[in-house]
């Protein structure tokens, strides 16, 4: 995609960035293996307790939306058709660093939409561990499916858009990455409350991981400052997303802690690891129970 998005080179600008400042591509560097690093804890707790229950799908879909819509925001934005044209005649080395900044969009982006898959796959059914009258007041198995479709459908029409306008009209990138960067900055405000609201709900953190928001609220802050360094002013639309985001994320860390804190003063089980989910053949029984007994119970209360 970027290289249809590639430009005549410039030479000022590619002189400009042929030698990187060294502070500056190490806290990028660091910045997007960071990302990387901090979106583990989340994967890893949806695995482990093989389910994604307390993780609201509204939550999911607006941050997959958002992530993607950054995501061709960085790269509709001429900053990056330049340094990606610069590749050609700049070094290595120059051209690593020079497209550090889409890079942590991109891990940022393929991270989040791994949440995504794991959110569905590992959708809350009804079992012993949940009853369906536990389940009720949740989103149902086919609002999942609904959000994952539509977050699908979003990122690959970003993708198809994004090809064409910038084959075809190069001159509008700007305004069109300015529009997906008001929408990314929008979604993003928004995308924790939804999840604010769910977490309050339950009291508890359920599936959403503590340690995850430990590492990105801080880590929000340190990489749109980052942003900002690298794209100045004129790269608003994507540094002030990140801003947003890291706000945001605070408030629910220090929501998600103060449960944690009545948990332990209440002397409950403090840690939501050890409550996994059925495996699959605890599910297949009890599906195979239901079925067998479901006739029986059936019968019995129309003779009652």
């Amino acid at each position: 995609m970027l290289s249809l998005m590639s430009k005549k080179i410039n030479p000022e600008h590619c002189a400009e960035i042929a030698d990187p400042d060294k502070t500056n591509f190490v806290v990028s560097l660091v910045i997007m293996i960071g990302i990387m690093l901090s979106y583990i804890p989340q994967h890893y707790r949806i695995v482990k307790r093989r389910s994604s229950e307390g993780i609201s799908p509204y939550f999911v879909l607006l941050g997959t939306t958002s992530a993607s819509s950054a995501f061709a925001n960085i790269l509709a934005l001429p900053t990056s058709r330049n340094d990606w044209a610069c590749c050609s005649v700049n070094s290595p080395f120059s051209c690593f660093a020079g497209l550090l900044g889409i890079g942590q969009l991109f891990v940022q982006w393929l991270c989040f939409f791994t949440i995504l898959m794991l959110f569905l796959i590992f959708f809350p059914r009804a079992t012993p561990f949940a009853p369906p009258e536990d389940l009720k007041s949740r989103p149902s198995y086919r609002t999942a499916l609904i959000v994952t479709s539509i977050a699908i459908f979003h990122a690959l029409s970003l993708a198809v858009i994004t090809t064409i306008l910038g084959a075809t009209a190069p001159e509008h990138l700007q305004s069109y990455a300015n529009v997906l960067g008001i929408c990314a900055a929008i979604l993003t405000s928004i995308q924790y409350f939804p999840q604010i609201w769910t977490t309050w709900k339950m009291g508890r953190v359920g599936s959403l991981s503590i340690p995850m928001m430990c590492v990105q609220t801080p880590g929000g802050f340190l990489w749109s400052a980052s942003l900002a360094m690298r794209l100045g002013w004129a790269g608003w639309s994507a540094w002030g997303i990140y801003l947003i985001t890291a706000t945001m994320q605070g408030i629910l860390l220090i929501m998600g802690i103060i449960f944690e804190i009545k948990h332990k003063r209440k002397g409950g089980d403090t840690s939501d690891d050890d409550e996994e989910g059925p495996s699959d053949e605890e599910e297949t029984a009890v599906e195979e129970r239901a079925t067998e007994r479901s006739p029986l119970i059936r019968k019995d209360s129309s003779k009652a």
